[in-house]
């Protein structure tokens, strides 16, 4: 019982540090806040910030990790009978409507995050590092699930046009103050679905 009220009491924290940091670097941008401000606004000291990320960086992109424990599940349960397309448009899917991330794709706080990595050069760099682990992680557990019937190189093409096209999707689905025109979940289920129908002609 004291075990599961301390892991609570650490998800609640974490949760109020990432969105704490989300609003300031929105407000005052994301190389003006500071750590110090961060853990203010979430109410720990900034210390405790560090025991919990190493960075301002490891915050912005502090739901990556989850991808490791969420694909794995989604993609073993792919059947032999689906068709690629039709499994990944599922596994997109599947992952958009996960319930274990801390900012889902519809919370506002997400579109926070696609802006300051469209307009911070370093998170810039580091979202596409970090993506194309993802994109290398997905496409080789999609090759072993369907080996015999696409080659490598078919399934790379396949993985690397979503990753790419919800990326871009989500980048794009902004209006002029920064809130998005239509839902996140709808546009980045809808790219995946673009790229499906252009693959499968």
């Amino acid at each position: 019982m004291a075990e599961g009220l301390r892991e609570q009491k650490k998800r609640q924290t974490r949760q109020a540090l990432i969105e704490a940091a989300l609003r300031l670097f929105d407000a005052q941008g994301y190389d003006t806040a500071t750590v110090t401000e961060i853990a203010a606004a979430a109410g720990v000291s900034p210390a405790t910030f560090f025991n919990y990320f190493a960075s301002k960086e490891e915050v912005v992109f502090a739901d990556q990790h989850l991808f490791a424990e969420v694909l794995p599940g989604v993609l073993t349960s792919a059947d032999p009978a689906e068709s690629i397309g039709g499994f990944m448009l599922r596994a997109v899917r599947e992952l958009a409507a996960a319930g274990v991330w801390n900012i889902p794709l519809d919370d506002p706080l997400a579109a926070i995050r696609v802006r300051l990595i469209q307009s911070v050069p370093s998170l810039r760099a580091a979202f596409l590092l970090r993506n194309a682990y993802l994109v290398d992680g997905w496409t080789r557990a999609a090759h072993e699930s369907y080996a015999g019937r696409a080659g490598l190189d078919e399934i790379a093409t396949l993985v690397g046009a979503i990753a790419g096209g919800i990326a871009n999707a989500l980048q794009v689905n902004a209006t002029a103050d920064g809130r998005p025109r239509r839902s996140e979940t709808e546009v980045a289920v809808g790219a995946a679905e673009l790229v499906v129908r252009g693959f499968a002609v």
